[in-house]
Parts: C-alpha cells; structure tokens; sequence
C-alpha cells in the first residue's frame, strides 16, 4: 500500500479544505443527506481533501469527526501541506491550537479556537494523520490536495502508506544538504540582519529578499511530496503578503499545462464564490467562480476559502462569501454549507459513468 491510494466505487462527494471550521462541515454533511455516521441513503461516500485544521475555531474538532467517518468505512481522506506541518512539528499561521509557540500571535488573529492540549489525544491526531495518504484515484478520476504532477506522483507511488512524515523528511534533508552547497542559510542570515521585521508583519513590506526565495525555490524541486501538498512554484515579480506571510514565490495554474484525460479535484487554493476572483497570484483570472479549469477543462478546486472565516470574523469583515464546498461526482454539482446548491460549468469532456 503506498501514498497512492485508490478511490472508492460509486458516486462521491469531495469536501474542501475545512481549516478547524467544525460547525461549517457539520453544516454541510447535514445538506449533502449525511447522517452522523456518515452514511447516505444513495451509498455516497464522503472524499475530503485535506487542510482539516489550523485557523478555524476547532481544529481538534474537525479532526475526530474526520476520523470517526474514515474508521468507520464511510470516508475516505489525503493530508494536505497543513496536516504535513503539524506532522513534521513546524508550526505555521494558526497552528496555536497545536503549538504554544504559535498561540500569542494566532490569538490576535483568530480570536479564541480549541485546542489540543491532552497528550493521547495529540498522539491520537498524529497516529491519524500520518497514515494518510496524499491522493486517491481511479478510472474516472483523481483527488490530491495541491498538484497532480505525473513524475512526482510516481515517487509517491514508491512510498510506503503511513510513512508521509519519514518520507517528507528526507526529501527536505535532501534538499537542505543542496542549500548548505548554495550557502542559502548564510544568505538568509544576511537578508534578515537587513531586514529586522518578521514577515508575518504585514504593515512593512520587505524588499525581495532572494535567499528566501531560493529556499523555497530549492525544497520545491527536491520534495516530490511538497508539490503535491503544496503545488508548484515559481519566483515572483516582487514581494506579495498571503496567507498572513511576506511571501517571494507564487503558485503555478499548473492545470493550464496539464493534458491527460482525467479530472483532478484539488484544494489549497483560496477559491472565491464572488464574480472576480481575485488572488495574488491571478490563478483564476478569467475563470468564473464555478468553472472547470485547465487546458482541457478537467480540473476543479473546491477551497472557497472557509479557511478565511476566522480571521474575517475577528476583525469584523465581511465572510459570506467564504465557504465549506463539497463536489458532488459524477454529477459535478457544488453544494455549499449554507444549502446552496450551483451547477458548475465549462466541463469539456463528455460525462463519465459512475465506476462500477
């Protein structure tokens, strides 16, 4: 058994990037005709796409229902670039509800969350998470949470199941003994004693600082498992804040390139229900809010960016339009936590029977 898993038969329903948002997942598996144990009357079968925690008010929460539908038969799920963080103990943006370090400046910005303080339930949680996989497919279709990327999909395909966080680690140690040759952490050094201000400090814009971008730059090319959490990159024009962070590399649309028959469903992305869909990086200019994408029109991101809720709610912005979105397959409809229901557009290719 490996990283690649297979995909259940029968019709699906692919849930988005939740980010500790637990009253928004219950809210949409009530709409989607889920009972609490997950079952459905039509025999569906739950997907989720990764992204359970960080952010939202109950991280530990989304992450014990997650697990009790996928031990229960009725879910299946892969990790995304958040669940490898908090694997690989590397606290990020609104993670405090796991790492004290975090916990100051997350309250700040996300008010009050759960956390998971209680020692068997963190083993628990890491247990879980680490023996997931990082992308599910089958004849009509695959699910990956950043980038199916063929040639780094085969490495993965090597890697044993429940060796996610082992097999990430060596890749970055691979990676760290080409940016010791590349002297990147004295450039980094040298960058930061230039440069005193945390990049999580949005009020002072940093000059491009380019060992910080070659350090992202550098672990992208090495870690097969990295561009399928977290997409592919490239250098950006100048510095852009995302994702509260200063950031010097952009994602790629990297489904513009990609020409094989089958669809992908992706999270990770910020997607926005509102007419122009606006993100750092362009990635869905031109793109209407519910349409397939790629050269073939066989991709489809279902994060419309719940995961902004929280902070949204903490300063008191408008968050309606940010929301928990499941696909349904093979019907290739969207339904949202508030009960909307929209019909996606611009699939190019012929619909595709329900595998058997």
């Amino acid at each position: 058994m490996s990283l690649i898993q297979p995909l259940p038969p029968g019709p699906l329903d692919i849930v988005g990037d939740i980010h500790g948002e637990l009253s928004a997942l219950q809210d949409l598996l009530h709409h989607l005709g889920y009972d609490d144990s997950g079952r459905h009357p039509q025999a569906r079968t739950l997907v989720f796409v990764g992204d359970f925690v960080d952010r939202g008010p109950d991280s530990p929460g989304v992450v014990d229902l997650v697990q009790r539908l996928v031990e229960s038969g009725n879910a299946c799920a892969i990790a995304g670039n958040h669940e490898i963080n908090l694997l690989r103990h590397d606290p990020k943006d609104g993670a405090g509800w796991y790492f004290e370090e975090r916990l100051a400046s997350d309250t700040t910005k996300y008010s009050q969350f759960a956390r998971a303080t209680n020692t068997l339930q963190r083993a628990r949680i890491e247990t879980f998470l680490n023996g997931l996989p990082l992308a599910l497919e089958r004849a009509d279709l695959r699910v990956i949470h950043a980038a199916w990327h063929g040639p780094d999909v085969d490495k993965a395909r090597a890697m044993p199941l429940g060796t996610a966080r082992a097999e990430y680690d060596h890749w970055e140690a691979q990676a760290a003994a080409v940016a010791q040759q590349r002297s990147i952490a004295e450039r980094m050094a040298a960058e930061k004693s230039i440069w005193p201000y945390s990049l999580e400090d949005g009020e002072h814009c940093p000059p491009f600082l380019q060992a910080h971008c070659d350090n992202e730059l550098n672990k992208a090319l090495f870690n097969p498992l990295k561009v399928l959490t977290c997409g592919l990159e490239r250098q950006t024009p100048e510095p852009f804040f995302a994702g509260n962070k200063w950031r010097f590399v952009e994602r790629m649309a990297w489904w513009n390139s990609y020409a094989e028959d089958t669809p992908v469903v992706v999270g990770h992305y910020w997607r926005s229900t509102l007419p122009a869909q606006t993100t750092h990086e362009g990635l869905f200019r031109g793109a209407a809010p519910f349409a397939w994408l790629g050269r073939r029109g066989n991709v489809f991101c279902v994060d419309y960016s719940v995961g902004a809720r929280a902070q949204a709610r903490t300063f008191g912005r408008p968050h309606a339009h940010m929301k928990l979105a499941a696909l349904r397959w093979p019907e290739r409809s969207l339904v949202f936590d508030d009960g909307s229901t929209h019909a996606t557009t611009s699939f190019m290719r012929p619909a595709l029977a329900v595998a058997a």
